[in-house]
């Protein structure tokens, strides 16, 4: 063998030689020559502890190995056997089929592989098989492997009664001389791991121990154990994960500058009053988080999920009033005409007691009123604008833009909700979904984010229905159903009217 004529292995063999640590090049490592060596760099492996990382991609489970003269014909099995006789075998249709004759101490069985003729460069006579799949009778009975293992021409049945760990590897590299190597060193290598999670982190998780998890993944005596290693090492890669994404935001926040706004109290305070409804312990639980994010030196990068009717839009309001006491504008986009037509409805409607009325700029404006809201824009004067995407046109500029809020971001492309944001300097961002994405990248996804679960209260009903803001544990007591302003009215049958109906909720 190439081991035995390496030199380099031989002197990792010899008494008094250094212990094997796991930052030896793997070059040292017994068993291992340049020539593996570089096969192994292939596969990332450089060091002795690199083989504890490289995890085997599945395992085929010999415990429950089968005696071939007892495979029956519809039944799936995995049998281990020695490969007596191969070839292939072409069809009438062009199809080539590699078929090898696998034998143990009961019979014979043929397996057959069709389509795959470049197995007879990688199974030999004399090779021991591990092979699962289902049997059929055709000719005799033939199996046909979903999986397989080749363990070589030594392997003696050693591998009957195990769980064997098939590893990635690549050409020229043996599965079995990879297994060998690894099993090799597991007992030296294993010790030296260190555990470097708090013990508190591993007994929630109900993970095992750094150490125990690469014993059981490398040698297991079950599916079960390895996948039990395994779920280790996941949790660790999502942890590792998450900690980067929280330590990337804070540095983020802590070099994003942005406006940094006073909470005057005027015109939210006035809103808050004339209001037909009450908030709920959701709604002003985001606001203060809203308005915490305004007031610092940061730039506010924020995503408020809720579900439909639980007074998103409500909050942007609010957060939008803050922008104006401190004389910057605010602008809120949605993705469709009739949502940006519904939303300056709702404010102008909720704003006139305060004396303010909001801009509406979509592609259905003509070309006087588009110009007119343009020059409105483009100076310094402090209002909110609801719009569409004609809000990021080039033609369209703001004098002082301070924040931006985005409707059903998810319609939205990153682009676009990136050029709103370049149309002022360094203006908050508030993004409003409910139905977040989770796909997005961690470079365009909100650096913060808050969530209501509820929908505002009338003001002067008799009772309330709602979640709580804070442990979204539901509240009920009785309700009183409001109508719709623009609704009919329900009559009784002498034609008066049974109530008279309320004020539209703000959406």
């Amino acid at each position: 063998m190439a081991v035995a004529r390496d030199g380099t292995a031989r002197r990792g063999a010899t008494e008094g030689a250094p212990a094997l640590r796991l930052d030896t090049p793997v070059t040292y490592v017994k068993g291992v020559g340049p020539r593996r060596a570089e096969l192994l760099a292939k596969l990332g492996i450089t060091t002795a502890g690199d083989l504890l990382q490289h995890v085997p991609r599945r395992y085929e489970d010999a415990t429950t190995v089968l005696r071939i003269a007892s495979a029956q014909p519809g039944s799936d099995v995995t049998v281990l056997g020695r490969v007596v006789s191969k070839g292939v075998i072409p069809t009438r249709r062009g199809l080539r089929i590699f078929q090898a004759v696998l034998r143990d101490e009961s019979g014979l069985l043929e397996c057959s592989w069709p389509g795959q003729p470049y197995l007879d460069r990688t199974i030999n006579v004399n090779d021991v098989l591990l092979a699962s799949g289902p049997v059929r009778f055709f000719h005799g009975r033939q199996l046909q492997p979903r999986e397989y293992v080749n363990l070589g021409p030594d392997d003696s049945g050693s591998a009957s009664g195990r769980v064997l760990a098939v590893y990635g590897t690549t050409e020229g590299l043996p599965q079995k001389a990879l297994r060998a190597i690894i099993e090799a060193h597991l007992d030296q290598l294993l010790p030296q791991v260190t555990e470097h999670l708090p013990a508190w982190v591993i007994a929630e998780a109900g993970v095992p121990s750094l150490p125990e998890a690469l014993a059981l993944v490398h040698r297991p005596t079950s599916v079960a154990e390895a996948n039990r290693g395994r779920s280790r090492l996941a949790f660790e890669e999502l942890l590792s994960v998450q900690l980067l994404h929280r330590r990337a935001n804070q540095l983020a926040r802590a070099t994003r500058s942005g406006i940094t706004f006073r909470n005057r109290r005027q015109l939210t305070t006035s809103l808050k009053r004339e209001l037909p409804f009450e908030l709920t312990g959701a709604q002003v639980r985001v606001l203060r988080e809203i308005v915490a994010d305004m007031t610092s030196p940061r730039r506010m990068h924020r995503l408020l999920q809720g579900d439909v009717g639980s007074g998103k839009t409500i909050v942007a309001l609010f957060a939008a009033l803050v922008a104006l006491e401190n004389g910057y504008q605010a602008a809120l986009m949605a993705p469709t005409e009739l949502l940006a037509e519904q939303h300056h409805r709702t404010f102008t409607r909720l704003l006139a007691p305060l004396g303010l009325i909001p801009e509406l700029l979509t592609g259905r404006l003509g070309a006087r009123a588009r110009r007119a809201a343009a020059t409105r824009l483009d100076s310094h004067e402090p209002l909110l604008v609801v719009g569409t995407h004609a809000l990021v046109q080039d033609a369209t500029s703001f004098g002082k833009l301070g924040l931006v809020v985005v409707d059903e971001q998810h319609r939205f492309g990153v682009e676009q909700r990136k050029a709103l944001g370049a149309k002022g300097a360094d203006p908050d961002v508030l993004l409003m979904s409910a139905t977040p994405i989770p796909g997005a990248s961690p470079r365009d996804r909100p650096r913060e984010g808050a969530r209501l679960r509820a929908a505002a209260a009338r003001r002067g009903a008799a009772g309330v229905h709602r979640l709580s803001g804070d442990r979204g544990e539901r509240e009920a007591r009785p309700a009183r159903r409001h109508r719709d302003a623009r609704g009919a009215r329900a009559r009784r049958p002498g034609g008066a009217a049974r109530g008279a109906p309320a004020r539209q909720a703000a959406r």
